[in-house]
């Protein structure tokens, strides 16, 4: 049988920025994989969710958060808000600025990220979800 080189995941998560570091879940993934040489990506199924790499410590969270709600305010008019009345708006802008993927490095059989750099995914929705994330490593 030949190693897998999918993996599914799914996290509950808080609503408008619940957040988990998933970056040992997918550095597992990665060498279970036995791809030595490639990348995986990882992503969030949804639109108003993302995956995205961060210093995962409180500070950069908070100023992470701080800047979506400059960028994209929950208390805006949205014209999403206006044709399905769910209030989250904010969150499909969100998702779609920052992107629901990331794609990173495989070398040596190994994740490749930065000393404090962690895979994290957030959930932007305007309630708690379980959050479906795939990823799919390709290589040699």
């Amino acid at each position: 049988m030949s190693p897998p080189r999918s993996q599914r995941w799914t996290y509950r998560l808080a609503a408008e920025f619940g957040h988990r570091d998933i970056t040992d879940d997918v550095a597992r993934f990665v060498v279970e994989s036995g791809v030595r040489t490639g990348a995986v990506v990882v992503s969030l199924v949804g639109s108003t969710g993302i995956v995205t790499t961060i210093e995962y410590e409180q500070g950069a969270l908070q100023d992470f958060r701080r800047a979506l709600d400059q960028i994209a305010p929950p208390t805006v008019d949205y014209a999403h808000n206006a044709a399905y009345g769910d209030g989250n708006g904010f969150s499909h802008v969100r998702s779609a600025l920052v992107g629901p993927s990331v794609s990173l490095p495989v070398v040596e059989g190994k994740l490749v990220v930065g000393t404090w750099q962690k895979v994290a995914v957030f959930n932007l929705d305007n309630r708690p979800r379980e959050r479906e994330v795939v990823a799919v490593v390709v290589g040699l």
